[in-house]
């Protein structure tokens, strides 16, 4: 099926990539895995407005308006875009000193940090900018989503005990918890217990069966028989039903309002972006069909203007939502409209039992939520295969939970960029010689090999630009000072070189003056095409002359064994 997808990829009207081509006979198998991912997602969206801070019923408004724009204008054929806790997180944390949780400036706020996110995505697209998710790094998204889901846990705490809560951050929040302890309420812990037993029970059994949705049903009844609240246990009271009102965030804009919610609105942008498109890329990969990033920009931009315009707050493309379909049989975004019809019937006709749902079930959802993030067999992974990377990743988590979620992103994309850059700076060149056989192989740059008495062909590998171009002067400098015979000739082999930029460019500039001061010949070797265009418009062809550039190593060796051989000399 995801292979003739993929054959009519060329064929899809560019607006329903995700949905066009229908296969009929997957037709059923995409409507099936849209009503399980309701049954699924429905507990899990009402949770995340734990997190955001917003009213039970705009949870499910992210999967209604906002699921079913990003499955028509959406490129990827299984990308589920919902609530998110990460973003929630960032809402919630960011707007605190503004206004008052579930207040009505409260959802005007974030339904503006919706609209504001997607100006920031509808940029991206135009700039061509979907490249960008790759620059927040697995290791960093991992520590990330870590300490969100530390943060998110330690939150809810106090919301299964059924205690007041209180305190900013982390920290605070958890102290305060453990103050109030003795004032827990039995029968709601009683409560949260039975729905972490549920949940992680029917999970244990198989991932398909609705744990959460039997959980919330479950408590929903019971507390409806047993008439919980004359046990102390808070409900949610009613809950409005219908279609949720369509219109701008009713809050007085001004510039200095718009200034103060920009950060946040570019940090709820790049988790969008980088999240969304790994998810997409991963599902695209499992299906062996194309992504593009940049027309997913589209689809994510329009979703978060109709969360914004409908009441709802900040979506997000989803790794659990996205693989509750996949596990369900979904192969196309059929399955999402499903889902958002599903949740269409629900507003219509079902919002009056979850009067009854204790505040605890959905503290309980949220706490597993939580602490399904924090992802330590990752984090273990990354300490024996990267232990550099792992303390950035574990910095990163930090960060969140003493300091704050807005704030370790930003410090999120610095370091992807550190991690990004230290790899081009810290490359392991080569140097190439022949071995016995009288072939190529390449050997550390300290064993200063020549491949002829002379002649010393040095592969740097990787692109030359600002952050490593003092390696490359070092280097050579160092060879050509150590190298036993002196040397003749030096050819940099650009096999794995595709960008050189204004100061690598200036760097090679140096080393040309610096080796023809030595009576060394500079020359290159193995340089595509876009490389040789940018040392032509730097003036580096004709400082080295364009008998200087040569096809290959062999043919770099056969020219300056010709130039030594005794008799006429090549011109």
């Amino acid at each position: 099926m995801a292979h003739a997808a993929a054959q009519h990829k060329g064929r899809r009207f560019p607006l329903f990539q995700g949905l066009l081509p229908l296969d009929g006979a997957q037709v059923p198998a995409d409507i099936i895995a849209g009503i399980t991912l309701a049954a699924l997602a429905i507990p899990e969206v009402m949770g995340y407005t734990k997190i955001s801070g917003t009213p039970v019923i705009t949870g499910l408004y992210t999967i209604l308006i906002p699921m079913a724009l990003y499955a028509l204008f959406g490129s990827s054929r299984h990308l589920v875009v919902g609530a998110d806790s990460a973003t929630a997180a960032i809402l919630a944390s960011s707007i605190a000193g503004f206004a008052a949780p579930r207040s009505g400036e409260w959802l005007a706020l974030a339904g503006l940090l919706a609209l504001m996110s997607a100006g920031f995505l509808f940029l991206a697209r135009v700039a061509r900018l979907g490249f960008l998710s790759d620059f927040l790094s697995r290791t960093v998204l991992v520590g990330f989503l870590s300490g969100v889901g530390i943060q998110v846990a330690v939150g809810e705490i106090s919301g299964m005990l059924d205690l007041p809560g209180g305190g900013h951050g982390t920290v605070q929040k958890l102290l305060t918890t453990l103050k109030q302890v003795g004032q827990t309420n039995p029968v709601s812990l009683a409560v949260a217990l039975a729905v972490l037993v549920i949940i992680t029970g029917s999970r244990k059994i198989s991932k398909k069966i609705p744990g959460a949705l039997i959980a919330v049903i479950g408590a929903i009844i019971a507390s409806w028989a047993l008439n919980l609240e004359n046990y102390g246990v808070r409900v949610l009271g009613p809950v409005p039903g219908g279609l949720p009102g369509i219109g701008l965030p009713e809050i007085a804009i001004d510039m200095s309002l718009i200034e103060k919610l920009v950060p946040t609105a570019f940090a709820m942008s790049v988790v969008i972006l980088a999240q969304s498109a790994a998810t997409a890329r991963a599902s695209a990969a499992r299906s062996n069909e194309d992504f593009d990033e940049n027309t997913d920009l589209v689809g994510l931009c329009l979703a978060n203007i109709g969360a914004g315009l409908s009441g709802a707050f900040v979506v997000n493309g989803s790794p659990t939502k996205t693989r509750m379909v996949e596990s369900a049989g979904g192969q196309s975004q059929l399955a999402q409209l499903t889902t958002s019809a599903t949740v269409l019937m629900v507003l219509l006709f079902f919002t009056a039992p979850l009067a009854y749902m204790p505040g605890a079930v959905l503290s309980a959802v949220v706490f597993l939520i939580g602490a399904e993030l924090v992802d330590i067999p990752e984090m273990k992974r990354i300490y024996v295969e990267r232990p550099w990377e792992f303390w950035v990743a574990l910095i990163t988590a930090g960060v969140v939970v003493f300091v704050g979620v807005e704030q370790s992103i930003l410090l999120a994309i610095v370091l992807s960029l550190v991690v990004h850059t230290r790899h081009g700076y810290f490359v392991t060149n080569m140097l190439i010689g022949p071995d016995e056989t009288l072939k190529w192989r390449q050997r550390p740059v300290a064993t200063g090999v020549q491949v002829l008495p002379g002649l010393m062909i040095y592969r740097f590998m990787h692109n030359m630009y600002y952050a490593n171009s003092q390696v490359l002067a070092r280097e050579v400098d160092e060879l050509v000072r150590s190298a036993d015979p002196p040397l003749s000739w030096f050819c940099i082999d650009a096999a794995a070189v595709d960008d050189v930029d204004f100061t690598a460019a200036e760097t090679l500039r140096a080393l040309h003056a610096t080796l023809a001061g030595r009576g060394i010949r500079l020359v290159v070797c193995e340089v595509i095409d876009e490389v040789r265009a940018e040392l032509d418009r730097s003036g580096l062809t004709d400082l080295f002359g364009p008998e200087a550039f040569y096809e290959t190593p062999t043919a770099v060796v056969t020219a300056y064994a010709d130039r030594n051989a005794p008799g006429p000399k090549p011109p």
